[in-house]
This record gives structure tokens, C-alpha cells and sequence, in this order.
């Protein structure tokens, strides 16, 4: 199948079915002059970040910037929503794959963030695909029959779609122009805006989008530009697209106010991107000698830096009347165990009840049983009302609060190879094309694969990475607890009826970024390079 391709594109990858629908001339043609016009502007960025960090590594800790000090201290507010954001009580987010879309948007949640991003395995016929996906929902033509027969359908209610792209860190490396390789997120967001805005608009439901990873308020102009010509290219009025920004960086933190302000006009509030949060954390002070984090459970969002950075975002979304979205419980249902279970849906019951009463106007889940729960625990707060936003916070947080990392024990073995088991898992799940993962009754995602490696390499790295009974973390301990747990995945995998090809190379890929001399920053970009 050949492609009508603009002057300066290229695809190195196959055409499967369909994706002709999606790789239009003018859709590309969209992609390209964005590409053009901002490219210089995201390398930029990653460089910004580069210097930043290694900034960090010499002792510089982030605070509030003085430049922006006038920003922080103005009267002004983000734009009004529309009316199919006004009421986010539960949000339900999932890969941009057809039973998972019908699924969601059947869920009764309020909202569904679809996503190319963490919980996406980004191979090419994935995102493709996704885009194809997207369309027909957006159209309300998507139905999925599985291997059984059984056809899935979009029901009359449905949730109000949100569609996640990449961050910007990530290539498209499938798609270049003028021979060099597109942003994911740019190359995500203009296919999806090119062919379903008009639509969405027409049927009230967006365009609305969540913006991952961003590490400052130059990042969020960077948006929002491309936003503006965007609409402009396709004639829609400025201000039409709304986005959410998750606050998942440690720099972010620092940055609430100024990031609003930036997107001020397409502004959709902030979510507490909890789990690339601590990843975030485990990332940036990795050279700091007197920073080690507990084992990946005890990070709960009531400890010190999580419950501040918590707490501001409620603080600043509600003074900047932009709605304040709590973060994920990665908890899931759990068959043929009830007491489990109910363990299970009173963790999911705790964590929405804390945050309705925070101040949070809606919070994340990532199972449809669990829309329920999230849903009652809202109502019990907020009532009929849309939000909370009269609930305003006076709490001051300074750099010391969201610097606070506690605790740092325990560090046991028992979480020690739970890191190494779930990295493995996901990993092998990743590479066969699936990025949205159950392991021991949580929903895994790449954030949680991240804090995995990450908290391996710390407390190898760190003085304070010392078990719970003396011994130290060490690189020959790590590798002799790797093929143990690379053996008790393989068996759920095999029990679970699945295929074991991608595992040996997930232990492999786990052993080198763990244990590496020099951290990696993303786990899936070498990754990414390899993948089909």
C-alpha cells in the first residue's frame, strides 16, 4: 500500500490495514510544519534538561525561581471549561487498544484518559493503530469480538475522552522530515487533532488532552504554542483545546503555578502523577549521597514530600480556578480470593476518601470495578457539585517540604525482589507489545517499571541501601536474585497461558539498566530503539 507523503516526509515502517486512514497527506502535512516550526525549540528543552541536572549533581537543590516570582503573586485565573469538564469525580486511564477503549469508555467514570504514553507498548502498529482506534470511538463505530466470539460495543453513556501523547523525551523514530525523526508527543497529537477535532468538537467531547512529564513552565509554552497553531492551521478558535498536565517531576513541583499560567487559555487543571513522581525523585538526586527511599510500598502518598506536593497542587489549582485530579491507585480487583479483594477495594476506599477530602475534585483508577468506589467516595464530599473549588487551601510549602524524603527504611529482601520481579515482568510484557500490565494484583504501568530498576540502582549506589537484616545492597546480590525471580515470572507467565520469548532478554535489559555505572535516564529509550 503506497502513501501520498508531503515533500520532506518519510515512514520507515509497514502500512498495515487502515492506517492509510490515519497517514493522510494533510494529517502529515500538520505533523511536518509543527515539526518544523518547534523542533529547534524541544532539543532545546533536553539540552535545558542536561544542564539542569547535571546542576543537581553538583549540589544545586531546585526552589521556586525569583524570575517568576510576579506570576506566583498575580490575580489571574486559567480560562472557564466546557461543560464535558466540569465534573471529573473519577478518571479511568488505559492503552489506546479497542477492548480496553469500549471498556473505559463503558465504565461509568466521568472521564477516560486514553493513552500512546506509559501504558502503551509505542511499537509502531501500536500507535498506529491506537490512532485508528481513537477515530472510531470518537464516531461511536468501535466494537472488538475476542477469541471466545463475545463482541464488545460502546454503550449510550459513555466518558468524556482524554488522550494522553508522549512526552517530550520521545521520538517517533518511524516517521522523519527533512530526514530528521519527529517528536512522539508532536507526531501523537497532531494525527489525533487533524482528524478528530472538528468531530469532537461538533459532539461537545474536546479536543482534550493529558500532557506527560514535563519538567518546567518552558515546556508548557512549548504546548501551548503548538496548540495555537494547531487550531490555527485547521481554523478552530484558540482556547478550544483543553489539556491537563501531570505533575510527575520533582522540577514541576516547583513550577505549578507558572506551568497554569503558561496554558493558561487551554488550561485543564493538574493531576498528582504519584509513580513517575518517585521516579522523578529517585532520578534527580541520584548522586546525592544522603537521599535513599524505603521500599517502593512504603512510599505511600501520605508520606512527607508526597503529601506536600499533594497538597500544593490542590492549593494551586484551586486559587487558579482549574480543577485538582488525585492520582492513581494502582490497586485492582482480585478474583477468587475475597478476602484479598476486600483488602484490595479498602485500599482503593482510603486513598479516594483522603483525597476528596484534601480538596481533590476527581482522582484516577485503573480498573472499571473500581469506578464504583472512587465514585461513592467523591459523592460523599463533593455532592452534586462539579468541583471543590471553594475549598482553598492557606497551607505555605517551601522547598524544604517538598525535599523531606521519608523514610528510607525499611529496605527489605522480600521488597528488593519484588523490584527485580515486577521490572522483569513488565519488561518481557513490554517488549511483546503490551504496556498496561497486572502484577501481583497492581495495575503496572512504565512509571511503576522505572521506580523498579530506579530503587535497584540507588541502593546498590547509596551508602543507606542496607536490608532490613545488615546486608548491603550490592550488584553480586542483585544478580544472584535475577534468574530466581526471572524463573517465578516465567512460571506465572506460562500458568497464565502466555508466551515466555521476551523474558530472558526483559532479565538481561533489567541486570544492565540496574545496575549500570551510569544511570539511565528513561528505561524505554534504549528499548524503544530496539522494538520493531
Amino acid at each position: 500500500m503506497s502513501l501520498n507523503l508531503p515533500a520532506g516526509v518519510q515512514i520507515n515502517a509497514p502500512i498495515h490495514p487502515r492506517f492509510d486512514e490515519v497517514l493522510t497527506h494533510d494529517a502529515l502535512a500538520l505533523v511536518a510544519k509543527l515539526h518544523r516550526a518547534f523542533e529547534p525549540r524541544r532539543q532545546a528543552l533536553l539540552k535545558a534538561r542536561i544542564e539542569r541536572q547535571a546542576r543537581i549533581d553538583a549540589g544545586d537543590m531546585p526552589d521556586f525561581l525569583p524570575e517568576t516570582k510576579h506570576i506566583r503573586e498575580g490575580a489571574w485565573k486559567v480560562a472557564a471549561l466546557p461543560k464535558a469538564l466540569e465534573r471529573r469525580r473519577t478518571e479511568i486511564t488505559g492503552p489506546v487498544e479497542r477492548k480496553m477503549i469500549i471498556n473505559a469508555y463503558n465504565s461509568g467514570a466521568d472521564s477516560y484518559m486514553t493513552d500512546f504514553e506509559d501504558s502503551n507498548s509505542p511499537n509502531w502498529y501500536n500507535q498506529i493503530q491506537g490512532q485508528v482506534n481513537l477515530a472510531d470511538a470518537i464516531r461511536r463505530k468501535l466494537s472488538f469480538v475476542n477469541e471466545a466470539g463475545k463482541e464488545y460495543k460502546l454503550n449510550d453513556t459513555i466518558a468524556t475522552l482524554q488522550i494522553r501523547p508522549r512526552g517530550w523525551h520521545l521520538d517517533e523514530k518511524h516517521v522523519t522530515v527533512d530526514g530528521q525523526r519527529v517528536s512522539g508527543g508532536i507526531f501523537d497529537f497532531g494525527l489525533v487533532f487533524f482528524h478528530n477535532a472538528k468531530e469532537q468538537i461538533a459532539r461537545g467531547q474536546g479536543p482534550f488532552y493529558y500532557l506527560p512529564k514535563m519538567e518546567s513552565h518552558q515546556e508548557a509554552r512549548l504546548w501551548n504554542e503548538i496548540f495555537c497553531m494547531a487550531q490555527d492551521e485547521l481554523g478552530i478558535p484558540r482556547g478550544t483545546i483543553k489539556a491537563t498536565v501531570l505533575i510527575e517531576t520533582i522540577l514541576a513541583t516547583f513550577e505549578m503555578e507558572e506551568i497554569l499560567y503558561e496554558l493558561r487559555e487551554h488550561s485543564a487543571g493538574l493531576n498528582a502523577g504519584r509513580w513517575d513522581y518517585i521516579f522523578s525523585c529517585i532520578k534527580k538526586f541520584k548522586k546525592n549521597r544522603d537521599f535513599c527511599l524505603a521500599n517502593r510500598g512504603a512510599i505511600t502518598m501520605e508520606v512527607p514530600f508526597m503529601r506536600s506536593y499533594a497538597l500544593h497542587l490542590v492549593k494551586v489549582c484551586h486559587k487558579r480556578g482549574a480543577p485538582a485530579m488525585g492520582g492513581m491507585s494502582a490497586l485492582i480487583p482480585i478474583k477468587d480470593d475475597p478476602a484479598a479483594n476486600e483488602k484490595a477495594l479498602a485500599g482503593i476506599r482510603h486513598d479516594k476518601t483522603r483525597d476528596a477530602n484534601d480538596g481533590f475534585d476527581g482522582g484516577w483508577v485503573a480498573h472499571p470495578g473500581l469506578v464504583p468506589i472512587a465514585h461513592e467516595e467523591f459523592v460523599k464530599v463533593l455532592g452534586d457539585k462539579p468541583n471543590q473549588w471553594e475549598k482553598q487551601r492557606d497551607e505555605v510549602f517551601t522547598a524544604q517540604d517538598f525535599l523531606n524524603f521519608q523514610p528510607e527504611q525499611p529496605i527489605t529482601e522480600t521488597g528488593l525482589r519484588n523490584n527485580i520481579n515486577v521490572g522483569i515482568h513488565y519488561l518481557g510484557s513490554w517488549l511483546a507489545g503490551n504496556g498496561c500490565v497486572p502484577i501481583h494484583n497492581l495495575m503496572e504501568d512504565a512509571a511503576t517499571a522505572e521506580i523498579s530498576r530506579s530503587q535497584v540502582w540507588q541502593w546498590v549506589v547509596s551508602p543507606k541501601g542496607i536490608l532490613d537484616d545488615g546486608r548491603k545492597v550490592t550488584a553480586e546480590l542483585v544478580r544472584a536474585l535475577i534468574p530466581e525471580e526471572l524463573a517465578k515470572v516465567k512460571a506465572t507467565v506460562t500458568a497464565q497461558g502466555e508466551n515466555t520469548a521476551t523474558y530472558d532478554q526483559a532479565a538481561g535489559i533489567f541486570e544492565k539498566m540496574s545496575l549500570s555505572p551510569d544511570y539511565p535516564e528513561f528505561l524505554t529509550l534504549p528499548l524503544y530503539e530496539a522494538m520493531d
